[in-house]
Parts: C-alpha cells; structure tokens; sequence
C-alpha cells in the first residue's frame, strides 16, 4: 500500500496475477481466508478515504475472482469501507472484467459504480495518482 494527499489516503494495489489458480482444491477455503485477511487490513489502515488499483494485467483467466466472491466481498466490506473508498481503478482491464461489471451494473449501487474507473497503460495511471509510493510487480511493468 502507498499514500496520497495528507498521508492518511491509502492507496490499496491489488495484483490479480498473484491470486491463488482456480484449480486449486482448495481454491474456496484460500479465498474465502485472502478475503478475510484483506477486510482485516483495510480497517486497519483505512483512516480516511482511500482507492484500490486493481492489476489486472499478465492475469490469465484461471487467476481471475469470480463474480460471486467479488459480490460476496462488496457485501461483506463494512459500511465505512465502501463510503471511504474514492475510486476503484483496474489497470489493462480483460474483456472478461468489462463484460462482467457491464453485466453486474444493475444490481451494484450507482455510487459504487461511479467510482469504477478503467486505465489502459501505466502511463495513464500514473497520471492520476502519485506512483512514488505505488509497487507495480515486474510482470504487470512487462
């Protein structure tokens, strides 16, 4: 995690090429327990607003969360969570991602689908948040 603005602005990365293989047999138990360990960490550090960028570049499709435990954790995330959270931006959006948010607008609240922003490079991104305190994992830079 990085910060922005006055220092308490955190901003989450999450990179999707390191999600556990969908194989796994144990691939529910995994998730259901990253999920967990995130909620923990963002009320930790969340003090004030803060943004999630989420990687999605280098991801194949078997690394993807699926739509029912992305649903699941928005569910779950505490009220104050989901009201912090500026903008929720995923970098070299799939297809797959678009279809699926484009498909699951309906049943997501407006004001968390205002905050869902699509960045193509890295260039671009780094045009909208400060990167000196953001980690982008050699295989998304490539």
């Amino acid at each position: 995690p990085g910060y922005y603005g006055d220092g308490l602005n955190a901003i989450i990365v999450f990179a999707a090429c390191f999600l556990p293989d969908s194989s796994r047999t144990d691939y529910n138990y995994v998730m259901e327990n990253l999920f967990l360990y995130v909620i923990s960490t963002l009320e930790l550090m969340v003090a004030e607003d803060y943004m999630i960028v989420y990687l999605n570049g280098a991801t194949p499709r078997r690394r993807m969360p699926g739509l029912g435990w992305m649903k699941k954790c928005y569910e779950m995330i505490d009220r104050r969570l989901r009201k912090n959270l500026k903008s929720f931006i995923i970098v070299h959006p799939s297809w797959f991602i678009r279809t699926i948010l484009a498909v699951t607008r309906p049943f997501i609240s407006s004001k968390f689908s205002s905050k869902i922003q699509y960045v193509s490079t890295l260039a671009e991104l780094r045009e909208m948040i400060p990167m000196e305190y953001v980690h982008i994992p050699e295989s998304i830079v490539k």
